[in-house]
């Protein structure tokens, strides 16, 4: 219990820590640029014309809503890593629960346990059940934070309270508005968990030398960099289930010219792959202009 408690208290505290950071990314990934591009020099110090970055972008939210317009959205994304940090560890739970039992059955006898990939398939699949349904659970939550959020570019105030939002989407979209963009969503998470624990198996076993006194500090490395490296591989699955999750929903960031209206999420990963975007929103300092997009830069103004 305690465990849980300390898990949700530092979910909670991180979540409203990158709460700016996060509110910056879906403005991006939706589009919408107020700004007009500087110039710059790029990590090789060469002269570009470059979107500004997430400082510059959170100094104009503020200029228009204040410090506090930064947190906008907060109240349903802390709901959602509340609820979707205890269904995952309920789950897991019960898997453990199993264990226990069939290791209590008679007959069995404590074995050594040794890693094998087996056991990456097993502990990676109850993962994966856990993840789902934390993420089935609180899609809701995520949908009317990115709502909230995205209301911004319009300035309309369609979904300002929980209560409100629920109501709001029940009326216009029904039950399936709450689980807008939940596949990709789903895929994403999955595809990513499996890409992690596999190539994080293969490093520890075929890579790195188990002689090696600091072994299991260079798992737990190589753990990190193959999720961000998984991470970075399913980033479009992120990018395609935050769209889908404000297209069309009554919201000016939802709409044309932000946003074109998409039939399914095929459609619109489609469509962003046709226009080179499938990155659009993943890195929030050396931006470079999107495709399509025509700025006035002059590299002379440099001195």
């Amino acid at each position: 219990m305690a465990d849980a408690a300390s898990q949700v208290l530092l979910g909670s505290g991180l979540t409203i820590l990158s709460q700016p950071l996060m509110y910056v990314k879906v403005l991006i990934q939706v589009g919408y640029e107020p700004l007009p591009p500087t110039i710059g020099r790029n990590i090789f110090g060469r002269q570009v014309c470059q979107l500004p970055g997430l400082f510059c972008y959170a100094q104009h939210i503020a200029s228009i809503d204040g410090k506090r317009g930064l947190f906008t959205g907060l109240t349903p994304r802390l709901c959602s890593g509340v609820l979707g940090t205890v269904v995952h560890g309920k789950v897991l739970q019960h898997y453990q629960e199993c264990d226990k039992v069939e290791d209590l059955g008679p007959g069995n006898v404590q074995k050594e346990v040794t890693p094998s990939f087996d056991q990456v398939i097993k502990e990676t699949t109850r993962e994966m059940m856990a993840r789902s349904a934390a993420t089935l659970i609180t899609h809701p939550f995520h949908v009317i934070t990115l709502r909230s959020m995205v209301q911004f570019i319009g300035r309309e105030s369609k979904y300002c309270g929980l209560y409100d939002s629920i109501v709001t989407i029940y009326r216009e979209e029904g039950i399936l508005g709450f689980f807008a963009g939940l596949i990709p969503r789903l895929l994403g998470d999955i595809i990513s968990l499996w890409l992690c624990n596999s190539l994080a198996y293969l490093v520890n076993t075929y890579a790195l030398d188990s002689g090696v006194s600091t072994m299991s500090e260079m798992k737990s490395y190589s753990q990190a960099v193959t999720g961000f490296f998984a991470s970075m591989l399913t980033y479009p699955f992120v990018l395609v289930s935050n769209l889908m999750a404000v297209n069309n929903c009554g919201l000016a960031g939802g709409c044309p010219p932000y946003s074109p209206i998409y039939t399914s999420w095929i459609d619109c990963w489609c469509m962003l792959q046709k226009e080179g975007n499938m990155s659009r929103g993943n890195s929030l300092f050396f931006r470079k202009v999107p495709f399509g997009k025509t700025y006035c830069c002059d590299l002379r103004m440099l001195t």
